[in-house]
C-alpha cells in the first residue's frame, strides 16, 4: 500500500523541478467552480489560448471519441462532453506543455507515448463499464507517468535505467528507487496533488504499479480505473510494440474479472483499438 509521507513529499518537491499550476487553468477551474458556471466565459478564456484550444479540437475530433459530427468550437465541444471532461482535457494538456528543458531521455517521445495511452484509456473506459468515470480518465492516462520527464531532466543517467527495466522486461520502480530513493509514480503523485487534481486521481497515479492493488482496494471505482488503466498500458504496449506491458502477466486476470471480460473479449477490444490507431 502507499502510504502519504508529507515530509517526504516537501523533500521531493524541493529538490525536483515541479511544473508550476499555469494561472489560466486555475481561472478555468475558478469559472467551473461557480454554482452555475457561464459555458460562453468558460469557452472563451480556453478558445484565447490558441494552441490549448487546437489541441482540445484536434483531440476529440479523433475516432477515440466518437462524435457523430465534427466539433469546430470549443463551445461546442463544453455542450457536448461537459465540463469535467473538458476540465480533465484542459489540465493534460497544459501539464504537457509544463515541461521543458534537457532531459535524458527524449520527452516528445515520451509524450506520444502518453498521449496514446491516455486516447486508449478513454476509448477503452468508454467500451467497457457505464460506472467508469470517463471525465478522469484523460487525465489519469496522461499524467500517470508525468515523474518520468522529472527524473529525466534531473538525471542524466535516468535514460539508462529506463534501458535496464527494459531489458529486464520490468517497470522502471525499483529501479528508480535504488538509485534516486523515489520513483516515478510517487513523483507523479506529487505533481498531481500540487496542481489538484482529485485525491482519488492522485492516489491512483501512486499506486498504478502496485500488483497488489486489486487485492486490498475495496473501492469498486477505483479498482475499475486501475482495471482500465492497466488494460490501456497493455493495448499501447502491444500495438506499438507487439509485446505485452511489463506487468500484465501479473494482473491480467484480475484486471479482466474487474471489468468483465473475457481473454477473447480483450482480444475483440484490442483488435478494434489496432484499427483506429493506424
Amino acid at each position: 500500500m502507499f502510504d502519504i509521507d508529507e515530509q517526504k513529499m516537501n523533500d521531493v518537491i524541493s529538490s525536483f523541478q515541479i511544473p508550476v499550476k499555469p494561472e489560466i487553468l486555475s481561472e478555468i477551474q475558478n469559472l467551473m467552480d461557480i454554482k452555475e458556471p457561464n459555458i460562453e466565459k468558460i469557452a472563451q478564456l480556453i478558445a484565447s489560448d490558441i494552441g490549448l484550444s487546437s489541441a482540445i479540437l484536434k483531440i476529440i475530433n479523433s475516432p477515440f471519441y466518437g462524435m457523430s459530427r465534427r466539433i469546430s468550437e470549443i463551445k461546442q465541444a463544453v455542450m457536448m462532453l461537459g465540463l469535467k471532461i473538458i476540465n480533465g482535457l484542459v489540465t493534460a494538456l497544459l501539464l504537457k506543455a509544463s515541461f521543458k528543458g534537457d532531459a535524458s531521455i527524449s520527452l516528445e517521445q515520451f509524450w506520444d507515448d502518453a498521449l496514446d495511452i491516455a486516447n486508449a484509456i478513454s476509448y477503452i473506459g468508454n467500451k467497457v463499464k457505464n460506472e467508469v468515470p470517463v471525465d478522469m480518465l484523460y487525465s489519469i492516462g496522461l499524467f500517470h507517468n508525468c515523474g518520468i520527464p522529472l527524473l529525466a531532466l534531473k538525471y542524466p543517467n535516468y535514460k539508462l535505467v529506463l534501458q535496464a527495466a527494459n531489458k529486464q522486461h520490468k517497470n522502471s520502480t525499483a529501479l528508480e528507487e535504488k538509485y534516486y530513493n523515489t520513483n516515478h509514480a510517487a513523483l507523479g503523485y506529487y505533481v498531481a496533488s500540487s496542481w489538484h487534481l482529485p485525491k482519488e486521481i492522485c492516489y491512483l497515479i501512486a499506486q498504478h504499479h502496485d500488483l497488489n492493488y486489486l487485492k486490498y482496494n475495496n473501492d469498486h471505482q477505483a479498482q475499475l480505473i486501475y482495471a482500465v488503466l492497466k488494460i490501456a498500458e497493455n493495448v499501447i504496449e502491444r500495438v506499438k510494440r507487439q509485446r505485452n506491458s511489463p506487468d500484465w502477466e501479473f494482473i491480467q486476470e484480475a484486471v479482466l474479472e474487474i471489468v468483465g471480460l473475457s481473454q477473447m473479449d480483450y482480444t475483440d477490444l484490442e483488435d478494434d483499438f489496432s484499427e483506429l490507431f493506424e
